[in-house]
């Protein structure tokens, strides 16, 4: 597949749907450099999820049926809000662990959801049913070629926004953001896959030469929770020779408070995950290397304003 093109297609075709998100170099958070940050958390739902939901809902034919889609929260979310802009029905699988904001969100976006027991595997095999029971299209959150190249639409941007970096931390659940990043930068860039030590998916599957099945919990399950990496996202690893680091439920935290009180940008875990690998020295620039952060989602599980 000709990802370069296929990126620069989504790009063209999601851009009067999405948020061109704002990017800053900052110099905090105890690191003693510059580093620069692209603040995805701004997009549409509060992630870069809408990006992939756009570039399928208008690429592919939608039957009658509408979507259907399994979700951690986020992408359910970006599924329902594109759904209901370009006048699809939704149907929308959660775990009980996506927790009450997020619930929330994808029903304001007026989804039909469903909410089971158990974790994000346990929603994707009733999405799987309902794809089989009634024809609808499912839209996969991460190992699909038209997801992949809607999120690679983050990295376009943000060098069509001036990107001055070696090296950008992103993190990583299923694997769609840095598959779409790996996708578009090839090796021109130095790319690190971030990863809770909770849920490890691309690292564990890294180390055993193929996708592999693992237990996730922790502060980022609901968002980085997939507990097998995708297909797509493995091979371009492969490919990119990808830097693979894990890092603890306490830097991820404290990334999390530090992004509050230094920028006082909001984010849930999974959105400081990338950034804790820079402050707990799970990650380690050599000198003079010019590090940029893809901050990535803002829906916390609890919503802070009730």
């Amino acid at each position: 597949m000709n990802w370069q093109s296929e990126i620069t297609a989504a790009h063209q075709r999601v851009a009067a749907h999405v948020v061109r998100t704002p990017v800053l170099d900052f110099n905090g958070f105890g690191l003693g450099h510059s580093i620069g940050l692209k603040l995805e958390q701004m997009q549409h739902t509060g992630s870069f999820k809408a990006r992939g939901a756009f570039n399928t809902l208008l690429s592919l034919d939608v039957p009658k049926a509408g979507l259907v889609a399994a979700s951690g929260g986020n992408h359910g979310a970006a599924v329902a809000y594109a759904a209901q802009k370009l006048g699809h029905k939704a149907k929308i699988f959660v775990p009980e662990m996506a927790g009450p904001a997020k619930i929330a969100l994808i029903e304001r976006c007026g989804a039909d959801l469903q909410v089971v027991s158990g974790v994000y595997a346990n929603a994707l095999t009733a999405a799987q049913a309902y794809e089989q029971e009634t024809g609808a299209m499912q839209v996969h959150a991460y190992d699909a070629p038209a997801t992949v190249a809607g999120q690679g639409t983050v990295m376009a941007e943000w060098e069509d926004q001036g990107l001055d970096a070696d090296t950008v931390l992103i993190a990583v659940g299923g694997g769609g953001l840095i598959a779409g990043a790996m996708a578009w930068l090839g090796r021109r860039r130095k790319i690190v896959a971030v990863e809770p030590a909770l849920a490890p998916t691309l690292n564990e599957a890294l180390a055993a030469g193929e996708p592999t099945q693992v237990e996730v919990s922790g502060v980022a399950a609901n968002a980085l929770g997939a507990g097998k990496i995708g297909q797509i996202c493995f091979d371009l690893a492969q490919q990119t020779q990808v830097h693979s680091v894990v890092v603890p439920d306490d830097a991820i935290t404290a990334a999390q408070i530090a992004l509050w009180k230094e920028t006082r940008q909001l984010v849930e875990p999974a959105g400081a995950t990338a950034l804790s690998a820079l402050m707990c020295g799970a990650y380690t620039p050599a000198k003079g290397e010019k590090v940029a952060v893809l901050v990535c989602g803002g829906n916390l599980s609890d919503d802070p304003f009730g």
